[in-house]
């Protein structure tokens, strides 16, 4: 696969597996100077499943196809992907045809009302919750190492986290985790693992750069924390049962018959 600009701003770009940015910043797969671009503008993440546009934090204005990207959007043949005042089209297989071609038939599908239907976005997605990358998030189809260098498919400029410092993997309803024999360890919601298991709505933390994992469409449930025994269910002050009503009722009565008593007495 790879990234064509009908226009020349920039050659094609080939797009193997892992992180491609884009942006005016020097040293991305992808260096734009046009007006308009932010240092980091977007990113391109490609997975063994197909690949992923996303916009983060401090970036620029992104479309595919016409529609504003807010977050993470899945990328299809011959999507035309907007970055700022650049136009370029997403290239699935060496056979597309002619991007500007490919754009006529777009239009002509939209002006006739056909509907196209996007790629399902990845079942697993860590989202990063500090230090730099605060609101990015990583889809996660396969196996995927995390670490300091470049080689790896999440790389964390940090100088805390190892070369290759953990490997998460999907399995069943969450992810597996695997410390890669980092310096400074791998937790799981605190708690240092060698090898765990990560649920939605888990903290990923390494060393002090934390990702919580997001399963779109599961319901994440209430963490309870660490030692704090689980909250009792809090009482209903409704209608008094039964009992509580015939409580006055019986006191009453208690309070008539001792006055008789003495009367009698």
């Amino acid at each position: 696969m790879k990234l064509v600009f009908p226009d020349g701003e920039h050659d094609p770009v080939p797009l193997s597996a892992g992180l491609h940015r884009i942006g005016a910043a020097p040293g991305g797969a992808v260096v734009l100077s046009a007006d308009g671009i932010a240092a980091l503008h977007c990113e391109i993440h490609v997975t063994v499943t197909g690949a992923n546009v996303q916009v983060p934090h401090g970036g620029g204005p992104v479309s595919v196809n016409g529609r504003p990207v807010s977050d993470l959007m899945a990328l299809r043949d011959g999507d035309q992907i907007d970055i700022g005042p650049v136009a370029a089209t997403f290239v699935l297989k060496e056979s597309v045809r002619d991007p500007i071609a490919a754009a006529d038939t777009r239009e002509h599908k939209e002006d006739v009302g056909a509907t196209r239907v996007r790629a399902a976005l990845p079942r697993f997605v860590l989202r990063g919750v500090s230090g730099a990358l605060s609101d990015k998030v990583f889809p996660v189809t396969g196996p995927v190492v995390i670490g300091r260098s470049p080689e790896c498919d999440i790389t964390v400029p940090a100088e805390e986290i190892s070369r290759r410092h953990a490997m998460v993997n999907p399995a069943g309803d969450g992810l597996s985790i695997e410390d890669l024999g980092s310096s400074n360890g791998t937790y799981i919601n605190s708690r240092r693992v060698q090898q765990g298991f990560l649920g939605p709505g888990d903290e990923l933390r390494l060393d002090a750069v934390r990702f919580v994992l997001v399963a779109p469409g599961v319901e994440i449930p209430r963490q309870t924390a660490p030692g704090a025994a689980p909250s009792e269910p809090v009482p209903r002050l409704h209608a008094a049962t039964p009992v509580r009503r015939w409580v006055p009722i019986m006191l009453t009565a208690a309070a008539v018959l001792a006055i008789a008593a003495l009367a009698l007495g």
